[in-house]
């Protein structure tokens, strides 16, 4: 029985978390058990999702499987590139300056502001009245 290595990492952007696993392959990226190109329509998204492959020179060595939820298509495909920039750590640090030098290793802090009683959402303020 042979025990291939799985690398994991987790991404996180918004509400959409992102679990990564690496395993060695032909390059092969799969969404929730679905051809990455066919999950995220958009191109722009799709070349974001290979960004970190394409930058380590890792996009033909290893197959990658995605486990997303939460949030919308940008959210989930920005989960993902943490998640995979994460996991490429896992498989070699010296990884680490290239994927840093892009901002592939910050998870984005920006989350919606929760409504606030009183208020319409966030900070919408009903209209004001005089009379």
């Amino acid at each position: 029985m042979t025990e291939q290595l799985i690398y994991s990492g987790t991404g996180r952007r918004k509400t959409a978390v992102a679990r990564v696993f690496l395993k060695p392959g032909e390059g092969k990226i799969s969404v929730n058990n679905e051809d990455f190109a066919a999950y995220f329509k958009q191109e722009l998204l799709i070349r974001q999702v290979k960004l970190p492959l394409v930058l380590t020179g890792t996009e033909k060595s290893y197959d990658v499987n995605i486990k997303v939820v939460g949030g919308g298509s940008h959210g989930q495909a920005e989960a993902v590139v943490h998640g995979i920039s994460r996991a490429l750590l896992n498989v070699d640090e010296s990884h680490r300056a290239i994927l840093r030098k892009e901002g592939l290793l910050t998870r984005d802090p920006r989350m919606k502001e929760r409504k606030k009683y009183g208020l319409k959402k966030a900070r919408k303020r009903p209209q004001f009245t005089k009379r």
